[in-house]
């Protein structure tokens, strides 16, 4: 049975609620589709084909920054009336916030030039490919009439070769399309967007910078609705899985559920929460997953995150005779420097559409969510593992209180914003310490949660703050960002302030790239300190809506709070935080040391 995409109607945004993992793009309802176009009109040109089919699949902002090669492109973009083009000051960030923006939406889409706008979003680009984010990356190309003249053009490296850029996004998207004519660019258009679609990754668009303007027949009537074959699970070995894992379940004595950051892409949260439901298990989350499962369940633990787990949590999942990971990733930073206690032998591992357990057997084609759900009716309930759990465990204490004039401790920060948190907020934590700090926040119900831990792009919270806003306005988004961090794309706060939002925005300035000086220390983890507020009160410039605060004490930070979420509701307000440089989490200090034992073990001797 297909399914038909068209205008998305409703999207909801990712939060730690039951059933909304952001792909909402594939259970999209089809619009009305207007009249056909006259062949010579504006209407019947690939541009406005283009805009059109970002409009039919969810998106309503496209991120761009201008050049000489798309610029005729951008015009059919804004010609449309449900497209919002957000002009972002590098392509690096416009990358960032098409990421940020999918992660809310399902799906999301940027705009750039040739070769120097391809390369500089490229990195942008691969971070999504390692989220499993479908973002639709279009660039202006070369004028068709130029290909195979063996001519140089600007903007290349100098060679008569335009396909470096091409050969770069191969590797890091699922679906490349260079359209330098007129006849089969409906096709390849529609073929790459539904590609990042189906298979939830980015795709790259290169159009001919001659072409958008041109009408041509194929684009002369309203495009034909997506309709994407959804995968299938083999029945078969549907059962058998099933049932295989339902005896290894059944037979355990303290099995615990633990979910992965593939369940998203999976769109498996729901079924995962049944099955939990169904057993009555201990459930945990690993770290990039946080966010995914919703923390209000009675069963909930916290982080599995080896030795910098949420506390009694690693004691509980390691010391479980089985235990069932849905959508996992083991590398080397959820893993704690490869030191999980974890065997084989006591594991279901869960893949999108594939399930091993134990040592064997392992069996393919099977979907996730459908297996999830059909284990669900099969396995028998046990809460011993949740019961050893509430034997042992013990409420976490408080931060140490702050005497009046003391320096601001981080802990002291984070408890203080924990309680801005509710279901109409949501929280973006960049790659250094806040993975850590904010991975200890309690989400409520309905409090959207993202951070990037596979790629890990120091700086990618800045422009997926201004892409998850502009996604989802109703919510407050809070991004907690380190000061070395935010010298990498401090630039499009001043695009924020364009559209108007409301995002509050902790800088945390502890003069350098703290995560790296607890992995290996050295002069190049120290950075030139800036002036914060006064830079953000610079890209202010008196146009739009901003309030800036820099707290040194405990004191200050509760009035600057109180100001941002009272009278300063409705502005984006820059909070620059003062902290001592050695003042980390204890997670971090674990973590870091190990992470840098990983890094240094010497070769194998051949």
């Amino acid at each position: 049975m297909d399914t038909s995409i068209g205008a998305l109607s409703s999207c909801k945004p990712p939060c730690n609620d039951v059933g909304s993992p952001p792909n909402g793009a594939a259970a999209a309802i089809q619009g009305s589709a207007p009249g056909p176009a006259a062949v010579g009109s504006p209407d019947s040109t690939m541009g406005r084909h283009i805009a059109r089919r970002l409009v039919q699949i969810g998106v309503t902002d496209v991120f761009s920054v201008p050049g000489d090669f798309n610029l005729t492109l951008l015009d059919h973009l804004i010609a449309e009336p449900g497209l919002n083009l957000v002009g972002c000051c590098n392509e690096l960030n416009a990358g960032y916030a098409a990421d940020g923006y999918a992660r809310a939406r399902g799906v999301g889409a940027c705009v750039v030039t040739f070769t120097v706008g391809g390369l500089s979003v490229l990195n942008a680009i691969a971070g999504a490919y390692s989220e499993n984010l479908p973002v639709v990356c279009i660039v202006g190309g070369p004028n068709s009439n130029d290909y195979g003249t063996n001519r140089v053009l600007h903007h290349t490296i100098g060679l008569p070769d335009f396909s470096q850029e091409l050969r770069c996004f191969q590797t890091v998207t699922c679906f490349q399309a260079v359209v330098n004519n007129l006849e089969d660019a409906h096709e390849l258009i529609d073929t790459a967007i539904s590609t990042a679609l189906k298979e939830s990754k980015p795709v790259y668009i290169s159009i001919g910078c001659n072409l958008p303007a041109i009408p041509h027949p194929t684009f002369s009537r309203e495009p034909v609705p997506f309709a994407l074959s959804p995968k299938l699970t083999n029945q078969m070995g549907l059962e058998a899985a099933v049932e295989a894992a339902a005896e290894f379940l059944n037979k355990a004595v303290k099995p615990v559920m633990v979910g992965g950051p593939k369940l998203r892409v999976a769109k498996a949260c729901e079924a995962f929460v049944e099955l939990v439901d169904a057993c009555g298990c201990a459930v945990a989350v690993m770290p990039s997953a946080k966010g995914l499962v919703p923390e209000h369940h009675p069963h909930f633990l916290g982080t599995y995150w080896g030795a910098v787990s949420t506390a009694f949590c690693t004691e509980i999942v390691e010391s479980a005779d089985a235990y069932l990971f849905a959508g996992p990733i083991f590398n080397d930073y959820s893993s704690v420097g490869y030191s999980l206690l974890l065997k084989k032998e006591k594991a279901i591992i869960l893949q999108p559409d594939r399930v091993v357990i134990g040592n064997g057997p392992a069996f393919g084609c099977v979907l996730m969510k459908d297996f999830l759900k059909a284990l669900s009716k099969r396995v028998k309930r046990n809460t011993t593992a949740y019961e050893n759990y509430h034997r042992i465990f013990v409420p976490e204490g408080h931060p140490l209180k702050c005497e009046p004039k003391e320096p601001l401790r981080v802990n002291v920060l984070f408890e203080h914003i924990q309680d801005m948190l509710s279901s109409e907020s949501a929280v973006i934590a960049e790659t250094g310490d806040s993975w850590f700090n904010c991975q200890k926040l309690k989400l409520p119900r309905g409090c959207g949660y993202e951070f990037q831990m596979q790629y890990g792009s120091i700086g990618w919270s800045v422009g997926a703050t201004l892409g998850y806003a502009q996604a989802v306005p109703e919510k407050r988004v809070i991004a907690c960002i380190g000061d070395g961090s935010f010298q990498v794309t401090a630039q499009d706060v001043s695009t924020m302030l364009r559209c108007g939002q409301n995002t509050i925005i902790f800088l945390i300035n502890n003069g350098g790239y703290t995560i790296e000086v607890e992995i290996h220390d050295g002069p190049y983890n120290v950075i030139k300190n800036w002036n914060y507020t006064g830079l953000v009160e610079a890209i202010h410039n008196g146009e739009g809506k901003c309030w800036t605060a820099k707290v040194f004490y405990e004191e200050e930070l509760i009035k600057a709070i109180k100001t941002a979420t009272g009278p300063k509701k409705d502005c984006l307000c820059f909070i620059e935080v003062i902290v001592h440089k050695d003042d980390t989490s204890k997670e971090l200090l674990e973590w870091g040391s190990r992470v840098s034992a990983a890094n240094s073990r010497p070769p194998n001797p051949q």
